[in-house]
C-alpha cells in the first residue's frame, strides 16, 4: 500500500480492520476458480459476522476487506468471531484449506465520499501481514483500550518497523489465534543476522539442471551457515519452496529471516551464467547482486568457487569478512547426499533404509566424504531409537561411521552430533554426550539437528528450561522440519505442560497431517489428562499411518488399557507376541502396554529386559509421565540408578 494522500473530509477516532486471505494471489494463479469460489465462500462467513458486531464495511481490495468500528472492543470481539468461523470453514472445506489474517488499529479517520483514509487505515494495513496464517494482530492502541474487557490476552511483538509508519507503534497478537508467536515476528525483530538461501532455479532452455541449482543450493547453505556470525535456516524448510510463487515477505514472515538469498541457473553450451540476488524481505528491496559467468568442466568446483565468494560477500553486506567450502568434489556423492538426508527427515523405515543406500553410494564415489558418514551414523541411531532394528544391531554400526567421519574432518560438526546421540541413547554416558553436543555447536551454531538432539539429552536430564531453549533454537533455524516441530510438543509434555504440549501437537499435524509420529506422541498428554476417546483416536491414525507399526500399536494397546479397554488393549498385546516370534519387537513397548494395566510386576520385567537391550526409550523414563506411579518403588528406582543419572 502506498503513502496515503491527503483527504479533505470529516475526521474521527474508528477503529479500522483489515482481513486478507493467505496465498490468495498464488492460488489464483493456479486455479482462479478455485480460488474464486474460496474468495465467495469466505465473504459469505465474515460478512453476517461484520454486522453482528456493526462493522461497517468500506471495501473489498482484491481479496481483502477494510471494515470500519465505533469501538475497538467490537473489532477485536468481531475479528475473533470471523477466525472462529473461518476455521470451521477450513474443516468443512476439504479440497483447500483456508486462512485469513487480520490486523487492527484505533486512530483517526478520514471520511470522503464513503470511504476512508487516514493514520488508522495505514497502520491497521501495516500490522495485518504480522499475523501469522489464522491470527489477529492489534495496536497498543487497540489492546489498552479493550483490556479487561474481553475475555482475549495479548502478547507482545514489540515495536516492528511499519512501511510508511514514522511513529513506533507496540503490536500484540491476539492469543488463541494462528501460531502462537512466543518471540516476535520476522518483522519484529532483529533479523540483520539470519537469512534463508531459497532453492536456486534452473532457467535454463532445456530445464535439464536441476541438480545443479539443487546442489549450489545445499552448498551456499552449508558455506554461509559457516560463516560467524550468520545464522541461516535448514535445508528441510528451505526445499518446500521449491518453484513457488509466494513472494519474499511471505516467505521471511513464515522463515522469520531479514535476509533472502535467492537465484538463478542458465546453462547455455558450455557456459553456465549464475546470478545471485539478497533481499530485505520487509521491504522487499534489493541489497546486493552480482552475476557469475563459468565454463562448464568440473561442476562441482564451480559450485564450491561460487559458494565461498557469495558466502564472503553476504559477511561484508551483512555483517562486514570471509567463509570456507566444500566436503567433496564427486558429483555423484554429492547428489547421493543430498538425497539421503532428505530421505533419513521422513522418519520411516522405508525412508530411512533408502537414506542408507544413499548414503553408501555416496561413499562408493567418494570414501572421504565425512558427511555421509555422519549421515550413515545418523540413519542407524535412528533406525534403533524408533525401534526398528535392535540398539545392539543398529549402534554399533552407527559409533563405526562416525569414528570414521571424525577421522576424516575432525572439525565436523555433523559428526560431532552424532556421536553425541549415540553417548546419549546407547552409551548412557551423560557427561560425554553433552560434552560433544556443546562441541557441535561451538563449530555449526546453525546446526539444527544438534540443537534438536542437544534439547532430547537436555528434558531427559530434567533440564526443561535449557530444553525448551535449544530446541526453540532448532525450530527457528529449520521451522517447517517435522521432527523438530514435533519434539518441542515432547519438552512440553515431559514438563508436565501438557495443554500447551496439545496445542503444539496440533500446530505439527497442521504442517503435515500424515507424519505419523506426530500422532504417536501426540496421544500422551490426552492420556495424561484423562482424555482417551482423544488419545485413542490420535493413536489409531497413528496405527492406520504407520501401517500397524510396532510403536503405534504398543501406544494404542497402552491408551485403551489405560481408557478401561482392557479386552482391546490383550488383543493388542496378543499380537505384538506373535510378531516378535518373526522379527524385533522391543521389551520397552511391551512394558508400555502393560503399564496401562499398571500391572506392576510385568511393568518391572519388561523394563529390565529393555535395559539388557540397552533400548533408547530408557534415557527418558527418569522424566517420563506415564512412570510416575512407579517413583517410590524400590526395584523401578533401582533400574534408574544402574543407569547413574547425574
Amino acid at each position: 500500500m502506498n503513502e496515503p494522500e491527503e483527504v479533505e473530509g470529516e475526521r474521527r477516532l474508528a477503529a479500522i480492520m483489515f482481513t486478507d486471505m493467505v496465498g490468495f494471489t498464488a492460488l489464483a494463479q493456479e486455479d482462479e476458480v478455485l480460488a474464486m469460489h474460496l474468495l465467495d465462500e469466505q465473504r459469505k462467513v465474515v460478512r453476517p459476522i461484520l454486522a453482528k458486531h456493526n462493522g461497517r464495511e468500506v471495501k473489498t481490495i482484491g481479496d481483502a476487506f477494510l471494515v470500519e468500528f465505533a469501538s475497538s472492543l467490537e473489532a477485536v470481539n468481531c475479528a475473533g468471531e470471523i477466525q472462529g468461523a473461518v476455521g470451521e470453514a477450513r474443516r468443512a472445506e476439504q479440497a483447500r484449506k483456508i486462512s485469513v489474517r487480520i490486523g487492527i488499529h484505533l486512530g483517526d479517520v478520514i471520511h470522503a465520499g464513503g470511504d476512508v483514509a487516514g493514520d488508522a487505515v495505514n497502520v491497521a494495513s501495516r500490522i495485518e501481514p504480522l499475523a501469522p496464517p489464522g491470527g489477529i494482530c492489534v495496536s497498543a492502541q487497540v489492546r489498552d483500550s479493550v483490556l479487561n474487557k474481553t475475555r482475549y490476552k495479548f502478547v507482545s511483538l514489540g515495536t516492528p518497523k511499519l512501511k510508511n509508519v514514522s511513529a513506533a507503534i507496540e503490536v500484540y497478537q491476539v492469543s488463541g489465534f494462528g501460531p502462537q508467536l512466543e518471540k516476535a515476528p520476522p518483522a519484529v525483530q532483529n533479523l540483520k543476522d539470519k537469512i534463508a538461501v531459497l532453492p536456486f532455479t534452473d532457467i535454463s532452455q532445456e530445464k535439464d539442471e536441476e541438480y545443479f541449482a539443487d546442489g549450489l543450493t545445499e552448498e551456499l547453505i552449508s558455506s554461509v551457515s559457516r560463516t560467524q556470525g550468520l545464522r541461516v535456516i535448514a535445508r528441510t524448510s528451505i526445499m518446500k519452496y521449491k518453484g513457488t510463487s509466494k513472494p519474499v515477505s511471505e516467505i521471511g514472515r513464515e522463515l522469520g529471516v531479514g535476509n533472502i538469498l535467492e537465484g538463478s541457473v542458465r546453462k547455455a553450451g558450455n557456459r553456465v551464467r549464475i546470478i545471485v540476488q539478497l533481499v530485505d524481505p520487509t521491504e522487499e528491496d534489493l541489497k546486493w547482486s552480482q552475476q557469475y559467468d563459468r565454463e562448464i568442466s568440473d561442476i562441482f568446483a564451480i559450485q564450491s568457487d561460487i559458494s565461498n565468494r557469495v558466502a564472503n560477500a553476504l559477511r561484508l553486506q551483512i555483517l562486514g569478512a570471509p567463509s570456507s567450502g566444500a566436503y567433496t568434489h564427486n558429483p555423484e556423492a554429492y547428489v547421493s547426499h543430498l538425497r539421503g538426508r532428505q530421505s533419513w527427515n521422513t522418519r520411516t523405515e522405508i525412508g530411512i533404509r533408502r537414506a542408507i543406500d544413499f548414503f553408501q553410494k555416496a561413499l562408493a564415489e567418494d570414501d572421504t566424504f565425512a558427511r555421509a558418514y555422519a549421515g550413515l551414523a545418523d540413519c542407524y541411531s535412528t533406525l534403533a531409537l524408533l525401534e526398528f532394528i535392535p540398539p545392539g544391531e543398529a549402534y554399533p554400526k552407527a559409533k563405526e561411521a562416525v569414528g570414521r567421519a571424525l577421522t576424516l574432518d575432525p572439525m565436523l560438526a555433523e559428526a560431532h552430533t552424532s556421536l553425541g546421540l549415540i553417548r546419549f541413547q546407547y552409551d548412557w554416558d551423560w557427561k560425554g554426550a553433552e560434552e560433544e553436543f556443546n562441541e557441535a555447536l561451538r563449530i555449526n551454531p546453525s546446526y539444527a539437528p544438534a540443537h534438536h538432539f542437544f534439547a532430547d539429552y537436555l528434558k531427559a536430564m530434567g533440564r526443561f528450561d535449557e530444553a525448551l531453549s535449544e530446541i526453540g533454537k532448532a525450530q527457528e533455524l529449520d521451522p517447517l522440519n517435522l521432527a523438530i516441530n514435533t519434539g518441542v510438543g515432547h519438552v512440553l509434555y515431559l514438563s508436565r505442560q501438557y495443554d500447551r504440549s496439545i496445542e503444539q501437537y496440533k500446530r505439527a499435524v497442521d504442517l503435515d497431517p500424515n507424519f505419523t509420529l506426530t500422532h504417536i506422541w501426540f496421544g500422551r498428554p490426552y492420556l495424561e489428562k484423562g482424555m482417551y476417546p482423544e488419545a485413542i483416536a490420535e493413536l489409531d491414525a497413528a496405527v492406520k499411518l504407520s501401517g500397524e507399526g510396532t510403536l503405534a500399536l504398543a501406544m494404542l494397546g497402552h491408551g485403551l488399557a489405560s481408557g478401561g479397554r482392557g479386552e482391546d488393549a490383550r488383543k493388542i498385546l496378543e499380537r505384538l507376541m506373535e510378531r516378535s516370534k518373526t522379527r524385533y519387537v522391543p521389551s520397552y513397548w511391551i512394558a508400555v502396554v502393560y503399564n496401562g494395566f499398571k500391572d506392576r510386576e510385568q511393568v518391572l520385567k519388561w523394563l529390565r529386559m529393555a535395559y539388557e537391550e540397552r533400548s533408547s526409550w530408557l534415557v527418558w523414563c527418569n522424566v517420563e509421565p506415564r512412570f510416575d506411579w512407579l517413583r517410590r518403588d524400590p526395584e523401578f528406582s533401582a533400574l534408574l540408578a544402574a543407569m547413574k543419572f547425574p
